[in-house]
């Protein structure tokens, strides 16, 4: 089963993204830092081993809410799900 998402709801995430993008690229860690004493914490995560540190990165709470934004407009669950079932994902 193969998932059509919107086209202009893929447009409208990743130009939400790049206005964000826009916005963030002039801010500095040392601020952000400042901004949030517990950044190192809310923005870390660990599974399987793997430590995976991404606060020392110009990314705000927004940023990862765009993000998410987009891989639900592009249908990432769906993709997620259909090899997950083992339907055939690698048209290459």
């Amino acid at each position: 089963m193969t998932t059509q998402v919107s086209a202009n709801a893929k447009a409208a995430a990743w130009t939400a993204l790049e206005t964000h993008y826009q916005q963030a690229r002039a801010l500095q860690l040392r601020d952000l830092f400042a901004q949030d004493p517990g950044r190192a914490e809310h923005f870390t995560v660990e599974a399987a081993g793997i430590f995976l540190d991404y606060s020392k990165n110009r990314i705000t709470e927004q940023t990862c809410k765009l993000l998410v934004e987009l891989a639900g407009a592009c249908g990432l669950r769906a993709r997620i799900d259909a090899m997950f079932r083992g339907d055939k994902i690698n048209r290459s």
